[in-house]
C-alpha cells in the first residue's frame, strides 16, 4: 500500500537557491588581505582621478558653453 512518503520530496526553490549559492561561493578564489588592500587602494586612486577629470571636463564645457551663449 502506497503511503505519503513514497514519492521523493521536492526541494523548496529558496532552499535550493541558498544551497547552490553557498556551493558557488566555496569555489571563489578569494584574494588575500594584502591583495585586497592593494586593489582597494588602486580603486580609490582611479575613483579620485576620474572625479577630478570629469569635474575638469564639466567645468571646461560650462565655460565654453557660457562663451558661446554670451552669458
Amino acid at each position: 500500500m502506497a503511503g505519503r512518503d513514497d514519492k521523493p520530496k521536492r526541494e523548496n526553490a529558496i532552499q535550493r537557491f541558498f544551497r547552490e549559492t553557498i556551493g558557488e561561493l566555496r569555489k571563489v578564489n578569494w584574494p588575500t588581505w594584502p591583495e585586497a588592500r592593494r586593489l582597494t587602494i588602486i580603486v580609490i586612486f582611479v575613483l579620485i582621478f576620474m572625479a577630478l577629470f570629469l569635474g575638469l571636463v564639466d567645468w571646461g564645457a560650462s565655460k565654453v558653453l557660457a562663451l558661446m551663449l554670451g552669458a
